[in-house]
């Protein structure tokens, strides 16, 4: 099986990778929009109804399990088709050159949708009157917001004990798992697919939990689980589909026993995926390296993000520095240097936009043209301040201990660079964005062409107001977590990228898109500060063109 780190370094793009790759996609044989089971049945588990009027920009930031204010604690009753519906469902539909076109609530690499959402429940209470939901492991249909049934009964002890007996998962009612569909993507990005299956489910994942707080409910991302049991719950074949992510949703004290899981065949969709699916072997192979194989392991793998003094391992460390890099607890975030600096000024919740998360999900668009205009600092500010704190993790602090004020996640799996073109305030430069302190530290220069270069030659990017790039030590993750911590550095910046997402459009006159980039020269770019860290993400915002 493949390591993460040669995974990595074989899926890069260089310039003269792309100029020698003669690939071209294949029209005839591009996969249907969406799956849909044969001879299962459907099962309708509520209407979508309009989220609470939390403003968007309050409920991306929350940094824990729980939602910013729980004033009545997490007693109602959780709308499983409603948090499935804005985390992935169809949002809208337009017609687009005389053919209609659907547009889904999260962004996805190549519109492909390969990342699905499949949920385990117990019995639940109905909102608003509406009757309640049978305990089973429901498959989620974004097309009609209904629901495959895929087991009857109470599966939830399965869960926690492939979880290791985590409290998160453990008192949860619902736990939504998020699987990626291989073939779905890799039709046209081939092997980089294992890279947008956390991108893809993290953008998900950041709508999930945005809805999931302003709803009131605690809500948690369980990156820690023995894979071949979900796997075997959903009756998925790894070769073909592979569970990703757990996300724990609410707490209640109806624990359910582990019970035995009769094995299903994978279930064949109604349509088949494409006339001649292309195997792309490496991409199950990677997965597979990164498995854990029961709660016991899992627990050991969570271990090992506590230093011995309880700490996190993922400190800080100068650039650079491969003596101390190697000497430490393989830490992985870089710490502040002595560049110039420039506080930002984010606006406080009485005075950020109200725009709620509901509208602001189906707002969210992908900006192809941006004006060179300059946009407002405190907007920017704004951006990066409710979109880059810490996302809550299972592997960061039990569940039990986290709380309003001691966030889950340091952000030390990924490190924020920003290459500014048009931030009244700011000038134009490579910076370095600590977020603990809202500040940008200057380590460099950058123009727009340089930008646009860095980004597969796609001059939009460097049209854009400001690039918010998420880098990665990934050497020394995985030497510290092993090919696990691959899957969390992508994942901890695809949220992040979904919650860019979010936080740009929050704003009326704002917009984004995200990107790919040529990995090594980003690196080059970004040095000395960034040495050993390579790119996640990228993202890029602006006024648009008119």
């Amino acid at each position: 099986m493949v390591d993460a780190r040669e995974y990595h370094e074989r899926t890069k793009h260089s310039p003269r990778e792309l100029r020698a790759d003669d690939f071209e996609l294949d029209f005839a044989n591009r996969p249907r929009p969406s799956k849909e089971y044969v001879d299962l049945p459907r099962r309708s588990l509520g209407t979508v109804s309009t989220p609470p009027e939390t403003p968007a920009l309050q409920a991306i930031a929350t940094a824990t399990a729980e939602p910013n204010e729980t004033p009545d604690g997490d007693t109602d009753p959780i709308d499983l088709t409603t948090l499935c519906h804005y985390a992935a469902g169809v949002t809208k539909t337009l017609e687009v050159r005389g053919e209609t076109a659907t547009f889904r609530a999260a962004a996805c690499t190549g519109k492909l949708y390969h990342v699905y959402l499949y949920a385990i429940t117990g019995d639940l209470d109905g909102s608003d009157g509406a009757d309640g939901i049978d305990a089973g492991v429901y498959h989620y249909d974004p097309d009609t917001d209904e629901f495959h049934v895929l087991r009857e009964g109470d599966y939830r002890g399965v869960l926690a004990d492939a979880a290791g007996d985590y409290r998160g998962i453990a008192d949860a009612p619902v736990t939504i798992v998020a699987t990626s569909e291989w073939w779905r993507n890799a039709w046209k990005y081939r092997n980089r697919t294992y890279r947008h299956a956390f991108w893809d489910s993290g953008t998900i994942l950041a709508n999930l939990l945005a809805v999931a707080h302003a709803s009131g409910h605690r809500a948690e991302v369980v990156t820690g689980f023995a894979d071949d049991s979900v796997a075997r719950l959903l009756g998925l074949d790894p070769d073909d589909e592979a569970p990703l992510e757990l996300v724990a949703v609410g707490r209640d004290d109806s624990e359910a026993d582990a019970r035995t899981v009769e094995p299903i065949d994978p279930i064949d969709p109604a349509t088949e995926l494409a006339s001649d699916p292309v195997d792309y072997p490496l991409l199950a192979d990677v997965w597979r390296a990164s498995r854990l194989s029961d709660g016991e392991t899992v627990v050991e793998w969570r271990e090992r993000f506590a230093g011995d003094d309880g700490s996190t391992p993922f400190g800080t460390h100068p650039p650079g520095d491969s003596e101390g890099r190697e000497a430490s607890l393989k830490q992985s975030a870089r710490s502040a240097g002595d560049g110039d600096r420039i506080a930002l000024d984010p606006v406080d919740e009485d005075t950020a936009s109200s725009r709620p998360i509901e509208n602001t999900i189906g707002r969210r668009g992908s900006l192809r043209e941006y004006s060179h205009e300059p946009i407002s600092s405190r907007k920017f500010a704004t951006v990066l301040d409710r979109a880059l704190g810490g996302v809550p993790l299972d592997c960061f602090g039990d569940s039990e201990d986290s709380g309003p004020d001691e966030p889950a996640e340091p952000s030390t799996l990924v490190d924020c660079y920003c290459l500014v073109h048009a931030v009244e305030g700011v000038p134009t430069g490579a910076y370095q964005y600590h977020p603990a302190e809202n500040v940008l530290e200057r380590i460099g220069d950058t123009d727009r062409e340089t930008a646009g270069h860095l980004a597969l030659d796609q001059s939009v990017v460097g049209d854009a107001a400001a690039n918010v790039y998420l880098l990665a030590d990934v050497e020394a993750i995985v030497e510290q977590v092993g090919n696990r911590g691959y899957r969390l550095a992508q994942l901890a910046a695809g949220i992040r990228l979904g919650r860019l997402y979010l936080a740009t459009y929050a704003h009326r006159t704002l917009g984004g898109r995200g990107f790919t980039f040529y990995d090594d020269r980003v690196t080059e770019h970004l040095s000395p500060r960034a040495a050993n860290q390579t790119p996640m993400t990228l993202f890029a915002l602006g006024e648009p063109a008119e």
